[in-house]
Parts: C-alpha cells; structure tokens; sequence
C-alpha cells in the first residue's frame, strides 16, 4: 500500500491532501480486502505527523471504506457477497443516471480524451503484467471525468463514496489477467459508451454503462464468492 502515496506539499492542506491520496488507493484498488493500513507507516510515507492521518482513517472509516478491528488496528474492509451485490445494484441505477445527466455537457474535448484513456486501456490489458495495475487508474479516471461532466458534485460525492467500498474488489477483475480482461471486455463496453455519448443516445448509454459494471461483476462473483448465494434478482 504504502508504494502508492507520496510526500505531501507544504502548500496544500496537509489533512486534505492525506485523506486524498489514501481515497486514491482504496479507489484503484490497489488494496485488497482485508489488508491493514499501519498509520505510523502511512504517516512516515507521507512526511506528515500521524494527526492527518488518524483524522482522514477516522472520516474513511465513518464512510465504512475502512474499519477497525476488535484489537484496534485499521483494515480495508473484506466485503461479503451480499455487500457486494447490494453495493452493484446501487452504482447500476447512480452510475447510469450521473451518465444521463453528463450528455448534455459532453463535448469535444471530453469525447477525445475518454477515446484517449479507453485506448491505452486497450494497450495495457494488451501488455499485462505490471501493466495491469494502470488499467484500475485509467478506468477510474475514465468514469469519474463522464461523471465530473454532469456539473452534480453531490451525485459524484455519492458515487466516490461507493467506489471506496468497491475499489478493493475492482482488482479482482483488472488486476488478475483473467480472459474478461485478455479479450478487452470493458474496453468494449467503454467504447460503445464513449459512442453513445457522442450521439446523445441516453438509452444506449446507460446500458452500455450497466453492461460494463454488470460484467465486472459478474466474473467477482464467479470467482471471489463462487460458493455463496445472494438475495436479490441475478
């Protein structure tokens, strides 16, 4: 975990800046479920006091993106298979009414640089390797700059809050060089997305949405809670 943060800047708001860049790796999942997170560790990292960091641990854990343990120390959270399907569902109807909401406001420029980021997330699942763990940022940022376009920072805040419960999952699927990821599955889904949005085809959009979030979680639950059973509609 602690590969991923970097020191501070004395210019910045050193709370704000700490609570982001842990938001940062429980987003990308570059976590996993169950890991712990040592505060003096983050705070050594960071070159900051643990002061910042027990107050962003504190607010993450309030957002239920972290948790504390019976003996005190601080994990990311081992979502159950309820949890997760719960926590789809949610993102099925929040995720595809923040793209509806973005057409409006789509224009040129965020047309090429969602083209842009579906690309070399293309050009990463074909490398693999190391290369895999640039496809969880690129896929984050792809989603989250549709969202940003609706101009609804509530409807982002929200969505932000279930991806921190769901970005230490996410790797199971971008991370694991399964063939979901070797046949480009959510480069597909991203590119008949990115379409739609271009023609300001809402019905398109949001099921090429639903089916990119649908797939991804499809294969988690195939291959993390292969045993369990969920309540609901699936």
């Amino acid at each position: 975990m602690n590969q991923a943060l970097k020191p501070v800047l004395e210019y910045e708001t050193l709370g704000a800046q700490v609570l982001q860049q842990i938001k940062e790796i429980l987003l990308t999942g570059q976590v996993t479920p169950g890991e712990s997170l040592s505060l003096r560790s983050t705070a050594d990292t960071l070159g900051v006091s643990m002061m910042p960091v027990r107050q962003a641990v504190y607010q993450l854990v309030a957002d239920q993106a972290l948790e504390v343990t019976p003996n005190r120390s601080v994990r990311v959270p081992v979502m159950t298979a309820a949890q997760f399907h719960e926590v789809t569902q949610i993102r099925l109807e929040v995720e595809s009414y923040a793209v509806e909401k973005a057409l409006p406001n789509a224009n040129a420029a965020l047309i090429q640089t969602l083209r842009d980021l579906n690309t070399q997330i293309a050009e990463d699942m074909a490398a693999g390797g190391d290369r895999l763990g640039e496809v969880v940022l690129l896929n984050k940022t792809l989603h989250f700059s549709l969202y940003a376009a609706a101009g609804m920072p509530t409807l982002t805040k929200m969505i932000e809050s279930l991806w921190l419960r769901i970005g230490p999952i996410l790797n199971y699927d971008l991370r694991s060089g399964s063939e979901r990821t070797r046949n480009k599955i959510a480069v597909i889904h991203h590119e008949a997305l990115i379409n739609a949005v271009e023609s300001q085809d809402i019905a398109s959009a949001r099921k090429a949405l639903q089916q990119d979030i649908g797939t991804a979680y499809q294969y988690i639950m195939s291959q993390r809670y292969a045993d369990a059973e969920v309540s609901g509609e699936e």
